[in-house]
């Protein structure tokens, strides 16, 4: 019997899905906005446990909540693919959305709201580990998908700590051009999403059609 091994290609796809999503480079300059006057070492530590915690819930959960709500892989994958294009369109046009700042006298701890929701867990992060996770149909596809977060949320991590030297040393042009950088390859990733689901649904019906 043939022993599956540890599916590298799908574990690189996991991590550069997620790190285009997520865009901790981009995520930068709001995060020094966000946290002026609070310490930001605490704050980034807070964030990124927090988002990563949310994306290894979906990642475990991920199987229960399809068969729940009888979701099928294609039309995640669809949907996920269009979350990610027009996220991208966004991205590419106007560059990262900005998150608002809040307006209390007494500003409150951003880092759940709205840094590690929704900024760096949003909803193209989530739908990018729900489609994830309906392609780890094996232990090791798993073991890699999990090591994917594990490794973006480090990464993430470390970027927001040297934040304020990244936003020094990108400068704003630098900034626009990493966001549009990221952006291209989102769209890339959810065209191709789209065109996994969509060649799944085709090839289903036709199988349907012969039988």
């Amino acid at each position: 019997m043939k022993v599956p091994n540890f599916d590298v290609n799908f574990a690189v796809l996991a991590f550069s899905s997620l790190f285009s999503i997520i865009n901790p480079i981009s995520a930068a300059p709001i995060f020094v906005a966000m946290t002026e006057g609070i310490d930001r070492k605490k704050a980034a530590w807070k964030a990124s446990f927090a988002s990563g915690l949310i994306l290894f819930i979906f990642a475990v959960a991920g199987g229960a909540i399809f068969a729940f709500f009888g979701i099928t892989v294609p039309a995640f994958q669809i949907a996920g693919g269009l979350i990610f294009t027009l996220m991208s369109i966004q991205t590419l046009l106007n560059g990262k959305p900005e998150v608002s700042h809040q307006d209390e006298p007494d500003k409150a701890d951003p880092s759940i709201v709205p840094l590690a929701i929704p900024l760096i867990a949003g909803p193209g992060a989530i739908s990018t580990t729900m489609v994830l996770v309906g392609q780890a149909q094996d232990p090791f596809r798993r073991v890699g998908l999990g090591a994917a977060i594990l490794i973006n949320v480090a990464l993430t991590l470390v970027i927001l700590l040297g934040s304020p030297w990244l936003v020094k040393k990108l400068g704003i042009t630098g900034q626009r051009i990493v966001s549009k950088i990221m952006g291209l390859l989102t769209a890339v990733i959810g065209i191709q999403f789209i065109i996994d689901g969509t060649t799944k649904v085709f090839v289903d019906i036709l199988k349907e059609v012969k039988g």
